[in-house]
């Protein structure tokens, strides 16, 4: 009986093949649903909706593979900004909040628009540049690893000061222009004792310049800062004129940080990396003329005891 048994839950395999095993059969449980499907080593999956990702375990080396576009960071953004699905657009009904990309730069001439989706009643956004070392839950600007530029007066904002930039502010369904210009800056990018070390900068104080809401009064010593480097905003296409001259060494990323008051809805903001713009800029004001976000190679991430390397072209 026993042998009978074992014949009818272990078949013998068919001939000529080579004996096989068979697990048994586990009768008594029920059925159990298909297990979910598990992400390939290249690639995260994300949820088909707007998402802060805060439960998500996601670490450095699953940012992003080789291959894959610009986008907006799951990683480097506050959890409390939602991202689209197809991580280029952006929102918050939160306080002042950022999010960067995927990419960063410290060599070449660059450049990436933004559109403003909606503000609504009290929404507001600071856009611009950030290094690596810039707080994320901080506007643009907060401190000396950012570079802004300010919806509701044009106004340039870094370091937590805030100084008459542009004639105008802008508003929903405009489309900003994001520029900056790097020679030569794999001679002035922090070395790798300094990673994952907080880096700041002095910034001279200059004139007729009116202090920002967020608070400051850090104590920056020096960095060597790109000799000859720029930034630049356009809106619509037109240049609002040199924004920041001589920054700081460092990896920039396309940086947005969003506000709106509690109650309201979300101000929501897209990217356009390119390399297809809205408005292509025709007079760059003698500068070199940059090359679209989209073109930044992938950089593998590079984790060590002094802290993450991340994405980035030097020369």
């Amino acid at each position: 009986m026993a042998e009978d048994m074992a014949a009818s839950v272990y078949p013998p395999p068919p001939l000529p093949s080579p004996p096989t095993t068979q697990l048994p059969l586990n009768l008594s449980a029920p059925p159990s649903p298909s297990p979910p499907a598990i992400p390939s080593a290249s690639a995260t999956q994300i949820p088909s909706t707007l998402n802060t990702l805060a439960s998500l375990d996601l670490d450095s080396s699953s940012e992003d593979a080789p291959g894959q576009p610009v986008l907006l960071s799951r990683i480097y953004k506050s959890k409390r900004i939602e991202l689209s699905d197809d991580r280029v657009s952006a929102a918050s009904n939160k306080g002042y909040l950022m999010v960067r990309a995927t990419h960063g730069v410290t060599s070449g001439t660059w450049s990436f628009e933004v559109k403003i989706v909606h503000l609504g009643p009290t929404g507001h956004t600071r856009l611009g540049w950030a290094t690596n070392w810039a707080d994320i839950e901080t506007p643009v600007g907060y401190d000396a690893y950012g570079f802004g530029y300010r919806d509701i007066d044009g106004a340039k904002v870094t370091k937590a000061w805030r100084d008459k930039y542009a004639d105008e502010g802008y508003g929903e369904g405009d489309v900003l222009g994001f520029y900056i210009y790097l020679p030569n800056g794999e001679q002035y990018e922090p070395k790798q004792p300094n990673k994952g070390m907080p880096l700041h900068v002095q910034v001279p104080k200059k004139t007729q310049k009116t202090p920002d809401p967020v608070p400051g009064g850090f104590e920056y010593p020096m960095v060597l800062a790109y000799a000859g480097s720029e930034i630049c905003y356009f809106k619509n296409g037109l240049c609002q004129g040199s924004a920041f001259e001589d920054i700081p060494g460092g990896r920039y990323y396309p940086a947005a940080s969003m506000y709106t008051e509690p109650g309201n809805p979300n101000c929501i903001i897209k990217f356009n990396f390119g390399p297809n713009f809205e408005f292509l800029p025709q007079d760059f004001g003698g500068l070199p003329i940059p090359q679209p976000m989209s073109m930044v190679p992938h950089h593998a991430y590079e984790v060590k005891n002094e802290g993450p390397t991340e994405n980035a072209i030097a020369g």
